[in-house]
């Protein structure tokens, strides 16, 4: 028997995306700033480009391991608890880093601390928006991680001009500042609908069906054992390896080219605004044509731009790999939890979807790294730049491959019909 819930005049998951989206705004506005404070923290200390990628590459690893605990955490308490201490510990590690003296420093404040905190963002938060929207899904999980693309626009500029004018020291007391103000945000974050009365967007119609999306799906469990599972851990691995050799060294790139380091920044400005653009239009899209075939125009795209950032050798081959590339990533980053949602449903969206981000954490992890280390042998990126292009096409294949599971649905479901319903939602 269903539980009648009045229409509300206002539905709270609004103020849901809207919330989502002011803290992934900080949240990765904070984190690609790291390739702004590269170039000053080698000068002060005499760090290889190896060294210092290391602590980056060891966050990178151990925010995607983090993201598996507040996948879970968030599937059974909420994102309310799990952003608020992830706000403080964001906050802290960066208010830490304005203190380092040594390179064990680095990699403790910023590979371990900030790691913590950065792990309460991304996945609680698109797998909350997953509860709060059945209809509508891509478009608003699009609108929440648009924030990083206006993060990534705004913080990179702001942490070069702090720099410029006070140094490096008190542009990360001020970045430290900012996250702290995630604690506040929080509390406007709530699990799913239930706690407000109200039913998901687009959960009535389901409801006549007789399917209850907050309790169908895949467990952790079940999702591993399911080929589609690792294809797209193994596509997402791809992506975040050239996601996060660009985000790291692409203005220290740009630098070694004789560009001025505030014009490099506005590279990252460049990725972040057609990031916002990327995640609403192709997340958007993914509610209509598929998630599948968002994630392959998304994955075409990116092949193209770092083709081109192989043979850019003026600023507005760089600018305009940086629109290609910022509208690509922004769409893959968008269409990531509804495909999830779409292939092992809501059950244990927030672990299962935490796994799959902690793949691209690991690609995010080693791409930086061993940019870092082809640089120090060679002195150049293009071997780099080669490699990212080779699994970014590799990542556009297993997608290709990508097949719809069969999704649990309740015992009266015909095989046919959990058939159908499955392959709707995936589409292509």
């Amino acid at each position: 028997m269903l539980v009648e819930h009045r229409k509300p005049r206002f539905f709270y998951g609004y103020i849901i995306v809207l919330t989502g989206f002011l803290i992934m705004m900080i949240v990765s506005g904070t984190l690609y700033t790291f390739g702004v404070f590269f170039k000053p923290l080698l000068t002060e200390f005499g760090w290889t480009r190896a060294e210092t990628s290391g602590a980056y590459s060891l966050f990178m690893v151990l925010h995607g391991l983090f993201y598996i605990v507040t996948g879970r955490l968030n599937d059974r308490f909420g994102p309310r608890i799990v952003m608020t201490a992830c706000g403080f510990f964001l906050g802290l590690g960066y208010l830490l880093m304005s203190q380092i003296s040594a390179i064990w420093q680095l990699y403790l404040f910023y590979g371990v601390i900030i790691a913590v905190g950065m792990s309460g963002g991304f996945v609680p938060l698109g797998s909350t928006v997953a509860r709060w929207f059945v209809k509508r899904r891509g478009l608003m999980t699009g609108i929440v991680m648009s924030g990083v693309g206006l993060g990534t626009m705004i913080m990179p500029p702001v942490a070069n001009g702090l720099i410029s004018s006070y140094g490096w020291h008190t542009a990360y007391i001020v970045l430290g500042s900012i996250a702290l103000v995630l604690v506040i945000l929080a509390q406007f974050l709530k699990r799913d609908p239930s706690q407000m009365g109200q039913l998901p967007y687009g959960e009535d119609e389901v409801k006549t069906e007789g399917l209850d999306s907050q309790v169908t799906g895949y467990s952790l469990r079940e999702a591993i054992h399911a080929r589609q599972f690792w294809m797209l851990c193994a596509a997402f691995l791809c992506f975040g390896f050239c996601l996060q050799v660009i985000m790291v060294h692409i203005v220290p790139y740009a630098i070694d080219k004789g560009i001025s380091a505030a014009i490099a920044a506005s590279i990252l400005t460049v990725i972040g605004g057609l990031g916002i653009a990327g995640r609403v239009i192709i997340g958007g899209g993914g509610d209509r044509i598929g998630s599948k075939l968002a994630l392959i125009i998304g994955f075409i795209l990116m092949a193209i731009a770092l083709s081109l950032v192989v043979v850019a050798r003026e600023m507005w081959m760089l600018y305009l790999f940086a629109a290609i590339f910022g509208f690509s990533y922004g769409g893959l980053v968008a269409v990531q939890s509804p495909l999830v949602a779409d292939l092992f449903g809501l059950l244990a969206h927030g672990v299962v979807w935490g796994v799959v981000v902690f793949s691209v954490t690991i690609g995010g992890a080693i791409g930086p790294l061993l940019a870092g280390y082809i640089f120090d042998i060679t002195s150049s990126y293009h071997l780099t730049f080669l490699v990212c292009v080779a699994l970014s096409v590799a990542g556009l294949i297993l997608i290709l491959l990508l097949t719809p599971t069969s999704r649990k649905l309740p015992s009266h479901f015909t095989g046919l019909e959990a058939q159908n319903i499955t392959e709707e939602a995936f589409k292509l």
